[in-house]
């Protein structure tokens, strides 16, 4: 039998602050699953971005914050990060070993770096990788829009090869089944 974790990487407040591509369904989706899984017994874990000393997300800051309409409630665990990948320097694949993990639903922010990053560290990892549609988001930049990276990624880099992505209705089943 297969037991898996919600995990909600780098939903902070300073980024959310920025406006990032499809903000109001991101987050709505997330804090839709985050309430299933908790309704479930489903863990949620958290991944929290540290960007060092004077940073929009230097420790211990506003903006470093968990966005408050996605925040782990007490027992919840919090992992901190220094790089894109929440596996990277981290204790987070001893900790989802020890707790039998096998799949984890993945969840937050930036699309083409920390999730591209967690996703394919997972998949290194050997779990099994799904990610809900519209429960990642990002940043225009020079060479494309927020929504052309959230597409590309998630359709063409990550869905099928190192993830599934899925509609979230589907995976609110699943969190709903799974526990």
């Amino acid at each position: 039998m297969s037991k898996s974790v919600l995990m909600v990487v780098d939903v902070q407040t300073a980024l959310i602050k920025e406006h990032p591509y499809n903000e109001h369904n991101v987050i709505g989706n997330i804090s839709k699953l985050i309430s299933a899984a908790r309704r479930s017994g489903m863990e949620v874990l958290y991944v929290q971005h540290d960007d060092g000393q004077g940073s929009e997300l230097e420790y211990g800051t506003e903006g470093w914050q968990i966005y408050p309409a996605a925040a782990p409630v007490m027992d919840e665990k919090v992992f901190s990060k220094k790089y894109n990948s929440a596996f990277h320097k981290t204790e987070l694949k001893e900790y989802l070993d020890s707790r039998n993990i096998d799949t984890i639903i993945l969840t937050g922010l930036q699309t083409e770096y920390c999730m591209d990053a967690t996703c394919k560290g997972a998949f290194d990892c050997g779990y099994r990788v799904i990610i809900p549609e519209e429960t990642n988001t990002t940043f225009d930049n020079d060479y494309l829009s927020g929504e052309k990276l959230y597409e590309f990624f998630n359709y063409k880099i990550w869905n099928n090869r190192f993830a599934n992505v899925m509609m979230i209705d589907a995976v609110l089943k699943i969190i709903e089944e799974k526990q």
